[in-house]
């Protein structure tokens, strides 16, 4: 049987931290054995209840960025392992030429190219949490969402509130959203610029962690050493990086992309139009939520995308009740 995403090169993309909410993955987990079976091994891995978490929260400690990251993780996983059982069953042959995440969801797709397995992923993005929350103690800080504006406009307004302390732009998700990333009063400064210079929309994310910014220099430096000794292997599916937009095809090539994973900008943008200039319009965004649906489809017209998050995979696999 031929694939049922249209007859393009396919993509999939896995969502980053942001996408959490309290009942993600419920639905899933009573609809498949093979997703149960990731939670299951979760919960044994980190030694603590994170399904009940995903399910029930609370929902502070679910947007914990120690808990947010492997939660993340776990549900995309989930979500990935019960649609490729599905695709096996239906004898569909549905093999992405490229897998790319945003910013967490990077550890994602090394686990959907068989770079690393999913056991030392969430020990991974774990270890990654707890260096970030400790980072943003001793270095608070935030991020600020700016809609509307073109980069060079946002560059500008960087650079004139860096009076006022740190900031760098984090991330670029598409044409007119950009996300910035550094110390309160920089980020203070930057909104009253952004707004003045005719924004749409400027909105301060909910979160003291200063994500993709120098105050993550500790943080980063740290979680370098723990790549540095952790085994890889060569991926079978070539993985396009969120620091450069290029494609990553060797396992030294990703060690460097985790070394500065939490420093550097996450150029989203520049890693889809990499995808699509390359043949791949067709994407499957896979686990929780929809961000990187509306993103993508705001990159490039030429883009069609299936979101398969953890609600849509579990009325797939649901048999309907007429048959």
């Amino acid at each position: 049987m031929s694939a049922p995403y249209g007859d393009g090169p396919l993509a999939f993309v896995f969502p980053g931290q942001g996408s959490q909410y309290v009942g993600m993955g419920k639905a899933l987990y009573d609809a498949s054995e093979t997703a149960r079976r990731v939670f299951r091994r979760a919960d044994e891995i980190l030694g603590f209840g994170l399904t009940r978490m995903c399910f029930e929260g609370p929902e502070q400690e679910l947007n914990d960025t120690i808990n947010a990251q492997p939660a993340i993780l776990t549900v995309s996983v989930a979500c990935l392992n019960a649609m490729r059982e599905r695709w096996r069953a239906l004898g569909q042959v549905v093999a992405p030429r490229y897998v790319a995440g945003h910013s967490l969801g990077e550890f994602t797709a090394l686990v959907a190219a068989d770079v690393i397995d999913f056991e030392s992923a969430l020990i991974l993005v774990r270890e990654r949490g707890r260096l970030m929350k400790e980072n943003g103690t001793e270095r608070p800080g935030g991020m600020l969402a700016v809609l509307g504006l073109d980069r060079e406009v946002v560059e500008g307004v960087v650079a004139d509130a860096a009076v006022m302390g740190v900031i760098t732009l984090a991330n670029a998700n598409s044409p007119g959203q950009i996300v910035l990333s550094g110390e309160s009063a920089a980020l203070d400064r930057a909104a009253e610029l952004a707004r003045a210079r005719g924004a749409a929309r400027v909105v301060r994310l909910p979160i003291s962690i200063a994500s993709h910014s120098p105050l993550m220099a500790r943080a980063a430096a740290q979680f370098g050493e723990i790549v540095a000794r952790l085994p890889l292997r060569q991926p079978r599916i070539p993985v396009v990086a969120n620091i450069t937009g290029q494609i990553l095809t060797s396992a030294d090539d990703i060690r460097k992309e985790l070394a500065d994973h939490i420093l550097k900008p996450v150029q989203w943008t520049s890693s889809v139009v990499e995808m699509v200039t390359r043949g791949s319009a067709e994407f499957l965004e896979i686990g929780p939520g929809q961000v990187l649906s509306g993103l993508i489809r705001r990159i490039s017209q030429e883009a069609h995308v299936v979101t398969l998050n953890d609600r849509e995979v579990a009325r797939v696999l649901t048999p309907s009740p007429l048959g």
